[in-house]
């Protein structure tokens, strides 16, 4: 009988795990406010991304630069996460799937 994938990272095995573990790499920019960003995305079954993140809505309280800051810390969050290990069941539904996830910064 053969392993069960790398035992000390846990698989995840819905959308719901995969959007925890992303968020738990989140950390929004100082003094974003109530802002908040959608990013849309394409996994492969080995868990990095295919193609890099888009927004696809954008409310960041601020200038042009704020916004750039807090978009730039959404897709760096969610880079900084991959790869993910997903069960084997999850990766092969997951492939080449379109998947939005928002990135909120709590209310100061």
């Amino acid at each position: 009988m053969a392993a069960i994938g790398q035992s000390n990272a846990a698989s995840l095995d819905t959308m719901n795990d995969v959007a925890t573990a992303i968020q738990a790499c989140w950390t929004p920019p100082a003094d974003a406010g109530n802002s908040t960003v959608t990013l849309s995305f394409s996994f492969r079954r080995d868990g990095t991304l295919i193609g890099p993140p888009k927004p696809t809505a954008i409310k960041v309280a601020g200038d042009e630069k704020a916004r750039k800051a807090f978009v730039d810390a959404a897709t760096a969050a969610l880079q900084n996460c991959l790869p993910l290990t997903f069960s084997p069941a999850l990766a092969k539904g997951v492939a080449g799937n379109v998947f939005t996830l928002q990135f909120k910064s709590p209310k100061q």
